[in-house]
């Protein structure tokens, strides 16, 4: 079983930045993607960036050129550091982990944490 514990939201001005981070615990030793998606009020849930464990990226394209996923050696972290910050990019960020055992790719999500940014 994964934990994932995100931390790092919060209340910025459009053209701030913040750097999320998303911490995985338990049996972490198969995660294969991680990543984070966003879901602001009325708006589904969208991805917003993944890596794979052999670094692979994916971005929307929204944040692309603005956002930047990292993972750490142990890829037991992922994180997100968020420049050029604008409104529109104010939502619930979650943690996404995939873990792939025996054929079968398993999502784990964090709780998620609030980035808020004001005009």
């Amino acid at each position: 079983q994964v934990q994932l514990v995100e931390s790092g939201g919060g209340l910025v001005q459009a053209g701030g930045s913040l750097r999320l981070s998303c911490a995985a615990s338990g049996s972490i030793f198969n995660i294969n993607n991680m990543g984070w998606y966003r879901q602001a009020p009325g708006k589904q849930r969208e991805l917003v960036a993944t890596m794979t464990s052999g670094g692979r990226t994916n971005y929307a394209d929204s944040v692309k050129g603005r956002f930047t996923i990292s993972r750490d050696g142990a890829k037991n972290t992922a994180y997100l550091q968020m420049n050029s910050l604008k409104p529109e990019d104010t939502a619930v960020y979650y943690c996404n982990a995939v873990l792939v055992v025996v054929g079968v790719p398993t999502d784990y999500w964090g709780q998620g944490t609030q980035v808020t940014v004001s005009s």
